[in-house]
């Protein structure tokens, strides 16, 4: 795609960022802008914004730390690029470090948010779920369920999933993931925090495909359908960070993947329990 840390200042303070709701899940609000100039489309996403405090959160962060992990794993994503940017925002010129990523969209191709479309679609009491198996997605939905168990996903509600449309074939595709801001250690801000952050603790999430656990959303797989990825290492742990150390503190990296490496010793429980019924 491109580099995946661009570390020169870049000169951003052109783009409009629009302001979209953080519902809760984290004081302040998330702003997006998107640049329509060229092809393909490129969005471009802040970290957690407090008007009093300016950008707060490292949610562009665990973009690319999530980009990595399923680079790893090898299950089709979104890729995000790690830019350090000037920007405009409210008049004032912040410096910061954002997060970019491409239309993955072929020129023949529409998408639509995966709740709008379940909801034109679905057949009677159907669930998302089972809604997805229906339509021959449930790979994909399992690789999602997993991956939000390891990096602890809060905010996998019906529009951070795409259905894309080929307008040409009139055939229809999960988009591959996206959107992984609110996850790992998403709401420390101090040092403090990350340390006795519990990186086991079961946080309520939002699942639009399951329940508020991504413990118990892991029993929604079937036996014989646990994801078959490519699997973690500890050695693994150098290519997740490479680079990061100019972005973020060791104490956030090393309880980052504290949480990865001992969520990826459950799920590997899970599925060792699983083989041997």
């Amino acid at each position: 795609m491109y580099t995946r840390i661009i570390y020169e200042k870049q000169d951003l303070r052109k783009l409009s960022w629009e302001r979209i709701s953080s519902a809760g899940w984290i004081c302040g609000s998330f702003l997006k802008a998107v640049d329509f100039q060229n092809k393909p489309f490129r969005y471009y996403k802040l970290s957690s914004y407090d008007p009093a405090k300016g950008i707060v959160g490292h949610e562009s962060v665990n973009e690319l730390i999530a980009d990595r992990l399923l680079d790893i794993l090898g299950i089709p994503h979104v890729h995000y690029q790690l830019v350090n940017a000037s920007i405009k925002l409210e008049n004032k010129i912040l410096d910061t470090w954002l997060c970019v990523s491409e239309d993955f969209r072929k020129k023949e191709e529409s998408k639509i948010a995966f709740d709008t479309f379940y909801e034109l679609e679905k057949k009677g009491g159907e669930t998302p779920l089972s809604f997805c198996i229906r339509n021959g997605w449930e790979d994909q939905v399992y690789e999602m369920l997993l991956v939000d168990f390891l990096i602890l996903n809060r905010d996998r509600h019906g529009a951070n999933l795409e259905v894309v449309k080929n307008n040409q074939t009139k055939e229809f595709y999960l988009a591959p993931l996206f959107d992984h801001g609110l996850s790992l250690l998403f709401s420390c801000h101090s040092d403090l925090e990350m340390r006795n952050y519990s990186v086991l603790e079961d946080k309520p999430v939002q699942c639009f495909l399951g329940s508020c656990s991504t413990v118990k959303n892991l029993d929604l797989i079937p036996k014989d359908k646990y994801p078959r990825v490519n699997p973690l290492q500890k050695k693994h742990k150098a290519d997740i960070f490479v680079g990061l150390e100019q972005v973020m503190p060791p104490c956030y990296m090393e309880k980052v993947w504290e949480m990865i490496w001992k969520r990826w010793e459950i799920y590997e429980g899970f599925y060792d329990q699983r083989e041997k019924k």
